[in-house]
């Protein structure tokens, strides 16, 4: 895929239009309990359009507690099971090891197809061979650009968290930043790594990292405050997803700093924080597109033996970069959950 599609100037990809019309047919989920083993059925999904014959496909994540970010993934993958008469079974835990038995869980229910993320994709490695022994599809999600072909998955979705990592930085060049930290929520994750890394490599002036436990959100604002206090030339903070963005924000405050804070990721919240503009800029990667898609994508192997970027290369569902000048297009998605 050609890199040059993920310039600052194509804010939206055109297969969002779709997406987004999908879900106002779709009634919202809450989202998983997280850090316990957890384990849901889309039991209340109506059967969508598709007359082919209902089929059983589990989505398993790393989703923590309290992550906003996924509740829009996974109302991007009931509107596909929805639309193609699947019924979707999700589950979630973010210890890999856990998410491992969770997928092994799938297995032995003999599901059709399998949608995984693979933050840690070391811990993921065998099991997913199990998956493809017992005959079961499995694609990707989010997680894992750089793994998804040595594991053996048919397809990916996502962002190259690299690429978003190294336009962030450039990004950031072109605001007159010097001086920026990088907050990582939960350290040996891989695609978190990849952003910071990426920042570091295009951004010309100095980068820290700030790990953080991103599972207790006022530990997280206590060590953001105490870095702003500590180094009062950070002009920049750069959070890897939304609801950290806004804590960081509460913390620049509460230490007197006169940082900026920039993100990844969006919730309907931070639109309204870009719309103030207490918060810079978003780099959108579009999370109900890969949930819609990681989805479709195994009902259309199913049904028609479709394989989306041809099994050679992921789908790129961003960087697209959402600031003042058009949070407002988004917004009105992102107070639906769909953005």
């Amino acid at each position: 895929m050609d890199r040059s599609s993920l310039s600052r100037s194509r804010r939206f990809a055109p297969a969002v239009a779709l997406a987004a019309a999908a879900a106002l047919t779709l009634a919202g989920c809450s989202s998983s309990s997280g850090g316990k083993k957890s384990e849901e059925s889309a039991d209340g999904a109506s059967a969508g359009k598709a007359t082919t014959p209902r089929m059983t496909i589990a989505l398993v994540t790393h989703q923590s507690p309290g992550d906003t970010f996924w509740d829009i993934v996974r109302k991007g993958a009931q509107a596909a099971a929805a639309k193609d008469n699947v019924d979707l079974v999700y589950s979630a835990d973010p210890s890999a090891a856990n998410q491992a038995t969770l997928v092994q869980n799938a297995i032995d229910k003999k599901v059709d197809g399998i949608a995984i993320t693979l933050a840690k994709p070391d811990a993921l490695k065998d099991v997913v061979a199990k998956a493809k022994a017992a005959g079961i599809p499995v694609v990707g999600l989010n997680s894992g650009v750089s793994d998804w072909q040595k594991l053996g998955l048919m397809e990916f979705f996502g962002q190259d968290e690299s690429v978003a990592g190294e336009a962030l930085g450039k990004r950031l060049n072109e605001a007159g930043a010097k001086n920026a930290v990088c907050v990582i929520q939960e350290q040996g994750n891989i695609g978190l790594t990849q952003r910071c890394d990426g920042v570091k490599k295009t951004f010309t002036g100095k980068l820290q990292t700030l790990n953080v436990n991103g599972t207790d959100m006022p530990s997280v604002k206590s060590t953001i405050t105490a870095k702003l206090t500590q180094d009062k030339s950070i002009d920049y903070v750069v959070t890897l997803g939304a609801p950290f963005a806004l804590t960081a924000v509460q913390s620049a405050s509460d230490a007197g700093s006169k940082a900026k804070i920039a993100t990844f990721d969006l919730n309907k919240d931070l639109t309204g924080a870009i719309s103030k503009g207490t918060i810079e800029f978003a780099v959108d990667q579009q999370p109900y597109l890969q949930g819609y898609l990681a989805i479709d994508s195994l009902w259309l192997y199913k049904n028609n033996g479709n394989y989306m970027g041809g099994g050679e290369q992921p789908v790129l569902t961003g960087p697209a970069f959402v600031d003042k000048s058009n949070v407002d297009a988004v917004a009105a998605f992102a107070a639906k959950g769909t953005r």
